[in-house]
């Protein structure tokens, strides 16, 4: 059998992380049930991870990073700016449908980080990551789409976050697909309003 590099280790660790905190919760995400499920040996667990924190900051990671290339996939940045904000919402909110235990694994992390006082640090890390993937499509689409922004990139990001966190939170609650689409109209509607026609982009079009 061919060994396993370091960094398929710790990815096949960090997904067998996400099964068990979906089966158990965060409680029963122990090293032990971790390394059974990706089939590994302790010894396997801590060659990769020096840390069980460790691990779980990588964790966050993993699962921005999907949810950022799904919605990335999903932006027409030829569109204008409320088609592009609303193909975005989309293809965040079918990366929920698809594997909702993703999300509610997250949301679970943030709670548990939140009651441990030594992983406070955790539930920040959390949302600067969310944070700075949507700012990285906000530049995005600034430089796609010709236009500024009427408020600060961090605060927008910081609405786009609380935004998807309700939509996310409802959807797990009530299934209700019809009334997230509602949803999402009404909040591209509104961000497509805090975009502006860049001035020098606009007067390079009319010479």
């Amino acid at each position: 059998m061919a060994r396993m590099s370091s960094v398929d280790r710790r990815r096949e660790l960090v997904q067998a992380t996400l099964r068990v905190i979906a089966e158990k919760g965060v409680g029963g995400a122990t090293t032990r049930a971790i390394v059974a499920e990706a089939k590994m040996s302790l010894a396997s667990f801590h060659y990769a991870f020096t840390s069980r924190d460790e691990m779980m900051r990588e964790l966050i990671a993993f699962v921005v990073e999907n949810e950022s290339n799904a919605v990335f996939a999903e932006i027409d940045f030829t569109a204008d700016i409320r088609e592009t904000f609303r193909g975005g919402l989309q293809g965040y909110f079918d990366a929920v449908v698809a594997d909702p235990g993703h999300e509610q694994v997250m949301f679970e992390l943030m709670q548990y980080a939140l009651r441990t006082p030594e992983l406070n640090d955790l539930a920040r890390e959390q949302y600067a990551r969310y944070h700075a993937a949507v700012i990285s499509m906000l530049e995005a689409a600034e430089i796609h789409a010709e236009v500024r922004w009427a408020l600060p990139l961090p605060e927008i990001a910081r609405t786009i976050v609380t935004i998807t966190d309700g939509l996310t939170l409802a959807w797990l609650a009530d299934r209700d697909t019809e009334a997230s689409a509602k949803v999402m109209d009404f909040a591209a509607d509104s961000l497509a309003r805090l975009a502006i026609p860049a001035p020098d982009r606009t007067k390079e079009h009319v010479s």
